[in-house]
């Protein structure tokens, strides 16, 4: 029986030399892969009050979307800045190798709120920390962090749950 990390292929030397990019695009291609990680992700969350899931660009909007659609609620976008109309909140923070912008609608959330935050990719934990810090100015809880990929080289596992997340990867990979 395959697992999640069997759907998902590597590309060496992507975005640049030295890197090896986990693409889960051959992941979501596999429906029956793409349903089972979809499954997996909202496992340790059921019978849990979720009012909204948040989704950080861009791959975090595909199973965001199909997440909120399984929990019959709301889904909320956290995107790199300027490309939300309406009126937002930011929230700086850093990159490997410089700084980038996160921003929220100011009203796509309600205090008290329970909100689930999805992404592919666990790395630093640079956008999901800046993704709950979005989530909790609006006075929302985050009640978990859920990511098909985590890179424990890098320290966003760690950086996370030192927030008091509860965080869920379905697998792992060495290597940054």
């Amino acid at each position: 029986m395959k697992t999640t990390k069997d759907y998902i292929r590597t590309i060496p030397d992507f975005p640049h030399e030295g890197i090896m990019f986990r693409d889960v695009t051959t992941l979501f291609l596999d429906a029956r892969g793409f349903r089972m990680a979809i499954d997996q992700l909202l496992h340790p969350y059921a019978g849990m009050q979720i009012d909204k899931v948040a989704g950080l660009e861009a791959r975090g909007f595909i199973m965001g979307g199909a997440i909120a659609h399984q929990l019959s609620v709301g889904f909320v976008p956290i995107r790199k800045r300027g490309k939300l109309p309406g009126s937002t909140i930011t929230q700086d923070y850093k990159l490997e190798y410089g700084e980038a912008t996160m921003e929220l609608h100011d009203d796509s959330l309600q205090a008290g709120g329970k909100v689930l935050l999805v992404d592919d990719l666990l790395a630093t934990g640079g956008t999901a920390e800046a993704g709950i810090k979005l989530i909790e100015r609006l006075g929302a809880e985050v009640i978990g962090c859920a990511f098909i990929i985590d890179l424990p080289e890098l320290g966003g596992r760690a950086k996370l749950e030192a927030l008091g997340m509860d965080v869920h990867v379905l697998c792992e990979f060495e290597g940054a």
